[in-house]
């Protein structure tokens, strides 16, 4: 069979997009690129706030129609969607022909049979064990590995807990085999996700190893290896230091504060304070690492001095990046019980507020790099521009600005370069390759 896959959400989905084509690959079937080349198509899907609901029954929408447009013949759903809505996307989509959770993966082989002969599959109980093998849907030089699933935080805006489960993390035996596979194909950039990864390995005896595993990772042939996404409340100095220091991980840190007012941290349960926010963010930036993050906006209860006091913490700080979201309510959390929710436009006006402020205070900063010289990955080409796009270890793929950047000679996808900064394209840096 030939199958096709739509992979949406977090990159934690497309690490278990493509260990899925993986396990299809491996009992014989053909991978292919265009979906509407497929026999069967996957929707992987996500449901972490609103506009992800929507964007995966829109793609689901879209897959069932290829069933009279093209040559597909069925159509599966996975994913946190499909955990989350089982018995409503039954109901709503009859023409899918498998539903199945975050964790019945290891069932994709024997389910695509089952609808192969025209049998129908629902299945959201499962428990998958650890598979090491991928079909890379990033460029070659870089891929994600996710060192553990699921969370413990149990923030009262996030469903995750209740999608994912409780934290697990993978043995590291098992990320080590993974990781050398991925290093003998000729990844060069390994980023680690998961919901938390600082508390990667407190499953199996109440402490921390993320720096152990990490240490492990550096003796293979990776040239960069960064770390996504980081708990606030979990990172203390060791942590800092070692990011600061190990030579190959990146000196890049994913913290996603999602606000500094203690109201509505403590409202978030957030585990951390106002003055612990200030502190960390110093002592980042004091370490010489390159700092993103994400807030949420609108939060049930924010009031406008509240809000306030987010925009001069952003003003102030000047945060390497910063994502900022509408509050999104989700039903069945602590935080859709709370009073004082605030209308849909106040929401989306305050975050596309900082959205401004943030690209501003951004092409600011660029400016000051005019006449620098950086170390560049050159990640893919820009056709309409006519430029090569390259990143800097303090810039992750997908998710923060580019380098944009011209050479006289023959580029080649995957290596090192590097440029000189001659100029800035609002957010993204514009340089040329120095021979």
């Amino acid at each position: 069979m030939n199958i096709g896959a739509i992979s949406l959400g977090c990159d934690k989905n497309r690490v278990d997009t493509e260990k899925m084509l993986a396990r299809l690959a491996e009992a014989g079937h053909r991978i292919v690129s265009a979906a509407e080349s497929a026999d069967i198509l996957i929707v992987n899907t996500c449901a972490f706030i609103d506009k992800a609901k929507e964007e995966s029954i829109d793609e689901i929408l879209w897959a069932i129609g290829q069933k009279s447009e093209s040559g597909v013949k069925r159509v599966v759903i996975t994913g946190c969607l499909a955990q989350r809505y089982a018995d409503e996307l039954e109901k709503e989509f009859p023409e899918a022909d498998a539903i199945l959770g975050v964790s019945d993966y290891d069932g994709i082989v024997a389910a695509i049979d089952e609808i192969s002969a025209g049998n129908k599959i629902k299945k959201v109980c499962g428990m998958d064990g650890f598979f090491e093998k991928r079909v890379l849907t990033t460029p070659y030089h870089y891929a994600y590995m996710k060192i553990a699933d699921g969370c413990d935080n149990h923030c009262t805006y996030c469903a995750i807990p209740s999608i994912r489960g409780a934290y697990r993390s993978e043995k590291p035996e098992d990320l080590l085999k993974e990781a050398k596979i991925l290093s003998d194909d000729g990844v060069k950039e390994l980023i680690l996700v998961a919901q938390d990864v600082t508390c990667y390995g407190v499953d199996f005896d109440g402490k921390y190893h993320l720096k152990e595993l990490v240490r492990e990772l550096e003796k293979l042939d990776f040239e960069w290896i960064r770390l996504l996404y980081l708990e606030p409340e979990r990172i203390d100095d060791s942590l800092i230091e070692f990011i600061a220091t190990e030579p190959k991980v990146v000196k890049y840190m994913d913290i996603p504060l999602q606000h500094v007012d203690g109201g509505v941290l403590k409202l978030m349960n957030r585990g951390t304070t106002e003055e612990r926010v200030k502190e960390l963010v110093a002592k980042v930036k004091g370490a010489g690492i390159a700092l993103r993050t994400t807030f949420i906006c609108g939060f049930p209860n924010e009031s406008e001095e509240a809000f306030a006091k987010l925009r001069e913490f952003v003003k102030n700080n000047e945060l390497d990046y910063a994502g900022f979201f509408a509050y999104s309510r989700e039903e069945g959390t602590p935080a859709d019980r709370l009073d004082g929710h605030l209308d849909e436009e106040i929401r989306q006006a305050r975050a596309d507020e900082l959205t401004r402020l943030q690209q501003e205070l951004m092409s600011r900063r660029n400016e000051r790099l005019i006449g620098k010289r950086v170390r560049v990955l050159y990640d893919d080409i820009d056709y309409d521009r006519q430029a090569f796009v390259g990143r800097t270890s303090t810039q992750a793929p997908d998710i923060d600005n580019v380098v944009y950047f011209e050479a006289d000679s023959e580029m080649m996808i995957g290596n090192f370069y590097n440029v000189e900064i001659t100029g800035t394209d609002g957010v993204d840096l514009v340089g040329r390759v120095i021979e």
